[in-house]
């Protein structure tokens, strides 16, 4: 074997092993991403210390930043009282019926991912869910993860929604009515999909307590709102964080930035004592986050991401069916297992390639909506491969709820199979059909 190949050897076994210590479950994770980054660094696969500045080939920081400040902002909202309130008013909506609440919780998270962004809706809806899971003595594991597949669909329908939207969206060129056009319609249909298949894949789970919803049903959800003025002043910078996420491609800040503006004005309106919401801070999740950048980091500095897209590339040649194709079905592989933002991330400039060899520009916006589609959908493939599902799983496992790996990934494998084909037939019908 040539010398310059046992760098990217040296980074698979690394990743390899790291990703089979995660998946069992016998180490904690956070310690096992740690000590997977530390001997990448300690062997040199990862680019010195510009794994602590690069944008693409390094510790994301827009995305660690991101998440310590909706963090934040979530734990002060908390304190008001009001996740209380919507759980109860959940459950009395569902009539204390499983399968009609799931779809009542899935529906909020599939609405407001496009909107918010799938990570910040998920820390939205997560305490909500396990607030009034507990009220109805139902198991809350089926419900978060059913919510973070349907966070991760509904993400896909705009430039905002999911974070590997932003960065083909940049590389590319593409506005938010492009996404809008594109991507909206294909995600609805998704969505129902996976409503009906939800039915099915948690049908164990859709057990009635009707004596605990009894005690729910009479209850006066206003009065779980413990502060209304606080409420109040928390849902205005709340309201302002949410606009501007929104407008952040007009106003030129990024959505980073705007999460810790918002968590700051959110402190000083609501005068929480520090030790307060700085305890609801997930910080193993924020640990893991960084270890796995670097992990990836090596995988992207030693060439093996760039070289995996260089094969398909050459595979694929001048059909740019099946270029759609590998991209559609190889990033929802692929990037199930990298995390779909580096993944994302390092795959871009490749697909820009192809697409400045396509005959057409419309054959060209094909391939980008096809390289989204499967970036945004990976994101369902296992348990560590998108932001929404790490931070779900913290606050599963804060809550004493905890989600494992395989419980996980074992619904996500079969909702990223389901999706992609259904993603697949519209990419075909759409643009090469005609």
């Amino acid at each position: 074997m040539p010398v310059s190949a046992w760098p990217a050897l040296a980074a698979i076994v690394v990743f390899t092993v790291a990703f089979v210590l995660i998946a069992t479950e016998k180490i904690n994770r956070v310690a096992v991403v740690l000590g997977a980054a530390g001997l990448m660094a300690a062997l040199g696969l990862v680019p010195g210390s510009e794994v602590f500045y690069a944008h693409h080939a390094g510790i994301d920081w827009d995305v660690i930043f991101l998440l310590l400040g909706m963090m934040i902002i979530v734990g002060v909202i908390k304190q008001t009282g009001v996740f209380e309130f919507m759980a109860i008013w959940a459950a009395q909506r569902s009539q204390g019926r499983p399968y009609r609440l799931m779809v009542l919780l899935v529906a909020i998270t599939g609405v407001a991912s496009p909107v918010l962004d799938n990570v910040t809706t998920v820390m939205l809806v997560a305490p909500i869910t396990i607030s009034v899971c507990r009220r109805l003595g139902i198991p809350a594991a089926p419900y978060l993860i059913a919510e973070v597949l349907a966070a991760n669909i509904g993400g896909a329908a705009t430039l905002i929604g999911d974070p590997p939207n932003i960065i083909i969206g940049s590389r590319a060129g593409l506005s938010f009515n492009d996404f809008l056009w594109h991507m909206a319609p294909i995600t609805v249909l998704m969505f129902l999909a996976f409503l009906v298949l939800a039915r099915v894949m948690f049908r164990r789970a859709f057990v009635h307590r009707p004596e605990l919803f009894e005690a729910v049903r009479d209850m006066d959800a206003r009065a779980a709102v413990t502060d209304p003025r606080m409420l109040a002043r928390c849902l205005v910078v709340l309201g302002l964080v949410i606009a501007a996420f929104m407008l952040h491609t007009v106003i030129h800040i990024d959505v980073a930035v705007v999460a810790l503006l918002g968590a700051g004005l959110m402190v000083l309106v609501s005068r929480t004592d520090r030790s307060t919401y700085l305890g609801e801070v997930e910080w193993p999740t924020l640990v893991f986050f960084t270890g796995l950048f670097v992990m990836v980091a090596g995988l992207t500095e030693t060439g093996v991401i760039s070289r995996i897209g260089e094969w398909a590339s050459a595979a694929v040649g001048d059909n740019y069916f099946a270029a759609a194709t590998g991209l559609v079905f190889g990033s929802a592989v692929l990037g199930a297992f990298f995390d779909n933002i580096p993944y994302a991330a390092t795959m871009a400039p490749i697909v820009e390639g192809l697409v400045a060899g396509a005959p057409d520009p419309g054959t060209g916006q094909a391939l980008w909506w096809s390289f989204a589609l499967g970036a945004d959908l990976s994101g369902n493939g296992t348990a560590v491969a998108a932001s929404a599902n790490i931070v779900v799983l913290g606050i599963a496992a804060r809550a004493k709820e905890p989600i494992s790996f395989w419980q996980f990934t074992r619904y996500g494998i079969v909702t990223t199979a389901m999706t992609t084909v259904i993603a697949w037939v519209y990419v075909w019908l759409r643009y090469f059909a005609a």
